[in-house]
């Protein structure tokens, strides 16, 4: 098991220098400056502020001083937000898209097994063709179509909820909703056709000629197996999340990451694109790799080898 982290966490290394290579080159070849919308057009004082940032050095020093400042997480200062740093805007931003994205998983997760699991119990009746074909319309529909009617009918015209900031649990509902409903439609279809299969499997026919309560079966026996689909997908599913919600961070007005993101896109903020993207990698295949061991966890068939079969 140690040998297999220390593999993990060597390829995770090797991924994040990657990504922060591919990223660095396509800040330093998109045309322009960061300081091309000043005020004044004075080029001397362009130059200063671009010496001030080390911008005027050569591309490979810049790479080599950043890989520098990474290794001591030391991601820089913003260009465009004076006297603050990525790490300041880390740290104010992200707890607030990290609470908008496990709420939004674990609400995914809880409520689409749920609903997978109710269509096998029920499979071919009205439960299971109206879960299913609520998880259809899930699948179809993008989050940010979603975001905007739920705007314009539950808070704008019906005045259910409130909009902007994040500041209570009624705020949270909203973008919530709007970010889980296409992974957990995803998850209830998953766990639907598992279910259904683990459902027809000896050992379930065995546990039933026992006597076992239909409980114990689906809940014991069953779902552990029917999950495991459910696990091998959790990674794709946390990319689109926690990536989505920087879109519906910018819909409801929410104070997080997506917010110094956006806004450092326009204003070609490299310090903050970088910094963001660098983090983000980061906590990304971290999860990757906890996906990968809660797996492990759940089915105890599956063991590490040597190679060579030892």
């Amino acid at each position: 098991m140690l040998r297999y982290m220390l593999r993990r966490l060597l390829i995770a290394l090797v991924t994040l220098w990657i990504i922060v290579t591919i990223t660095f080159i396509l800040m330093v070849t998109v045309p322009g400056s960061p300081f091309s919308d000043e005020r004044s057009s004075n080029e001397a004082v362009q130059a200063n502020l671009e010496a001030h940032y080390n911008l005027d050095d050569p591309y490979y020093m810049q790479y080599l001083l950043y890989l520098k400042n990474i290794s001591m997480l030391d991601l820089g200062p913003s260009i465009k937000q004076p006297n603050q740093t990525v790490n300041d805007l880390l740290g104010r931003g992200f707890p607030i898209s990290f609470e908008l994205g496990m709420i939004t998983i674990i609400f995914a997760v809880v409520s689409g097994v749920v609903l997978g699991i109710i269509s096998a119990l029920r499979h071919n009746g009205v439960l299971d063709y109206l879960s299913m074909g609520f998880a259809v319309l899930g699948i179809s529909i993008p989050n940010f179509i979603l975001a905007t009617l739920f705007i314009q009918k539950l808070a704008a015209d019906w005045e259910f909820f409130p909009v902007a900031t994040w500041s209570s649990p009624m705020h949270m509902v909203l973008p919530v909703a709007a970010l889980a409903t296409g992974p957990m439609a995803i998850i209830a279809r998953l766990t639907r056709s598992t279910m259904l299969e683990v459902l027809t499997q000896d050992y379930i026919k065995m546990a039933r000629a026992k006597g076992l309560s239909p409980w114990k079966i689906t809940f014991k026996h069953a779902l552990r197996n029917a999950l495991m689909p459910v696990v091998t997908i959790m990674g794709t599913l946390l990319a689109g999340i926690l990536t989505g919600t920087f879109v519906i961070e910018q819909i409801f007005a929410i104070p997080g990451m997506g917010k110094y993101f956006v806004e450092s896109i326009n204003q070609r903020d490299y310090p903050v694109i970088m910094g963001t993207t660098v983090f983000y990698s980061t906590f990304l295949i971290f999860m990757l790799l906890l996906v990968d061991i809660v797996y492990g966890i759940i089915d105890p068939r599956i063991k590490l080898h040597k190679k060579g079969g030892e």
